[in-house]
């Protein structure tokens, strides 16, 4: 199982942590302490958030730029444009 402590950077001391929570309580107040914990969580959390939002639109591919697509459906309304003028042209004659 993994120990919460190890969790930590390896560059902080459980005493050096032990210190600086010390000086928070003292600076701020034991009151004060959980606001506080609460405003960076949200900070970091929003961070994460648009670094994960900046990953996901640089490794998504591009769909709106498909010049093989839009080639495809130019070519597909021609060929609709084309059969539907020939229908228009041949009808009196197959009605005969």
């Amino acid at each position: 199982m993994m120990n919460s402590l190890t969790i930590l950077p390896a560059f902080i001391s459980f005493q050096e942590l032990t210190i600086i929570l010390l000086f928070a309580v003292i600076i701020f107040g034991p009151k004060k302490i959980p606001e506080i914990a609460r405003g960076l969580g949200q900070g970091i959390r929003a961070m994460k958030e648009a670094t994960e939002d900046i990953k996901r639109e640089i490794m998504n591919p591009v769909d709106d730029i498909n010049p093989v697509k839009d080639i495809q459906d130019t070519i597909e309304d021609s060929k609709k444009e084309v059969e539907e003028t020939i229908e228009d042209a041949l009808g009196p004659v197959k009605r005969k």
